[in-house]
């Protein structure tokens, strides 16, 4: 039978053509292939494709979004479910399948797991339980057997490190789930009934039954360091008499979860439900500043962590969405909130923002010399680049063709006004003088509302940000 629901050329990260492009990037013999392809599969099947959002978190799941052609989000390590829950209750006719390993699911994302299925929501959770963390190196996870050896446990698990966690048997001991199950992929018996409790699993959402949980054993012929066959030997040998197969819950006959609300996306109710305002922002930019891009401007703002990039950056987008356009800001913190390095990637579009990192920014803010050094070069031609020449002594080589560069003491102008902290107002104002990316009416209202009013707070930022934009124009001029 023909099946969409994988894409036919699979765009892998290193734009492999070819042979390449139609393989994944699982290992030969491992379970995760003959999973998704049975996930894949019972999708088709229900005819829920347009419906299906996929959430996969950090392990050897990260890259199905490069396989499935559904909706995908990317989750943090183990967050899975409470992204899931957020699909589910934002859209309930949507069908919202997570799938994890058991490094992710049964570690790092123990709670997220337990209170999702605590609330019993219909959703699809697909636990492939391979006893390693497969992606990160082979360290020891909450499901390795005992004496299973590792690169965390060398000598094998002992009883110091618990015993391996079974599961299925904790969800299936919680009273939200309806149906639960654990299969084995080692044989062609044991694939035919692994793919009937996947479709099962997914249909008793369609039927909006409720919350079915299918606990995979897969091979991972790679840290077993044996061949395909002798891990699906290890997997019907070792695993299955410390995960016994079987439905260790259904009451799918029974059990049905209530009707949703309905969600409202009304921007006055979003708004309230927020705290803030229906009140349109003042703008005072007459269009898009197109001469920087026609379409995305993208900024770097860097420093050390305390500089203030990361707040300069929010200010930014907060004003660009004062004006009307789209606006994204993603922060990059340091090990350490004073001291460590730190940056941010700001996005203004007239329309959307597609892609919200900026590799390649129109613009880079420099605060410190070694942010200058790493960041300076990835500025495209025709950039700008703006350094507090208070603490960089020179201009790294490496800038691309036809980078203005705009040198501000940002640091001594702030000492001179009384406080160092508003270096980072500093560099906002030099940042409009240099670039015009919107008037200054539009910074200052985005700074005047960050402050709350504050009188004394008020007037000392906004000397800071005119003393910036004064003296960017004048080294723009020179």
């Amino acid at each position: 039978m023909p099946m969409s629901v994988f894409y036919r050329q699979f765009e892998r990260h290193d734009h492999a053509t070819g042979i390449k492009a139609h393989s994944t990037t699982y290992c030969p013999g491992c379970g995760h292939g003959v999973a998704q392809k049975f996930l894949a599969e019972a999708i088709d099947e229900l005819g829920v494709q347009d419906r299906t959002v996929l959430v996969s978190p950090v392990g050897c799941s990260v890259f199905s979004y490069y396989y499935f052609d559904v909706g995908n989000t990317q989750a943090a390590h183990g967050r899975a479910p409470a992204v899931a829950i957020g699909h589910k209750t934002s859209n309930p006719d949507s069908i919202v399948i997570c799938y994890q390993g058991d490094g992710d699911l049964a570690s790092i994302g123990l709670a997220e797991i337990i209170s999702a299925a605590q609330l019993g929501m219909p959703m699809t959770i697909i636990f492939v339980n391979n006893a390693i963390y497969g992606m990160t190196g082979g360290q020891m996870a909450p499901t390795t057997l005992m004496g299973q050896p590792t690169t965390t446990s060398p000598d094998g698990r002992t009883p110091f490190s618990g015993q391996p966690l079974k599961v299925a048997e904790l969800i299936a001991g919680l009273d939200g789930p309806v149906f639960v199950e654990r299969v084995a992929l080692y044989d062609n018996r044991h694939r035919t009934h692994a793919k009937r409790a996947i479709k099962k699993a997914l249909e008793l959402q369609v039927e909006g039954v409720g919350f079915a949980f299918i606990e995979v054993l897969a091979e991972c012929p790679t840290h077993l360091k044996l061949e395909p066959e002798a891990a699906e030997a290890w997997v019907r040998d070792s695993m299955e008499p410390v995960f016994p197969l079987g439905v260790k819950k259904d009451i799918s006959d029974t059990a049905r979860f209530p009707a949703f609300p309905t969600p409202s996306f009304e921007p006055e109710r979003v708004l309230w439900a927020l705290g803030t305002t229906t009140q349109r922002a003042d703008r005072y930019a007459a269009a898009f500043p197109a001469h920087l891009d026609p379409d995305d401007v993208s900024l770097k703002l860097a420093g050390a962590g305390g500089d203030g990039a990361q707040t300069a950056a929010l200010l930014i987008t907060k004003a660009a969405i004062n004006e009307g356009f789209d606006s994204t800001d993603i922060p990059s913190y340091g090990p350490e909130s004073r001291g460590g390095t730190s940056y941010a990637d700001v996005h203004v579009a007239a329309r959307e923002v597609l892609a919200p990192a900026a590799p390649l920014p129109h613009v880079l803010v420099a605060f410190n010399a070694p942010s200058l050094t790493k960041f300076g070069p990835t500025v495209r031609p025709g950039g700008i680049v703006i350094y507090d020449s208070s603490v960089v002594g020179a201009v790294p080589d490496g800038l691309a063709e036809g980078v203005r560069v705009i040198a501000v003491p940002f640091t001594e102008v702030a000492k001179e006004l009384g406080s160092v902290q508003v270096k980072n107002v500093v560099a906002l104002g030099a940042l409009q003088g240099a670039t015009q990316l919107f008037p200054k009416e539009t910074f200052l209202s985005a700074i005047r509302s960050s402050l709350g009013g504050k009188r004394a707070l008020v007037e000392l930022n906004e000397h800071a940000f005119a003393r910036g934009a004064e003296l960017a124009t004048a080294a723009g001029a020179a």
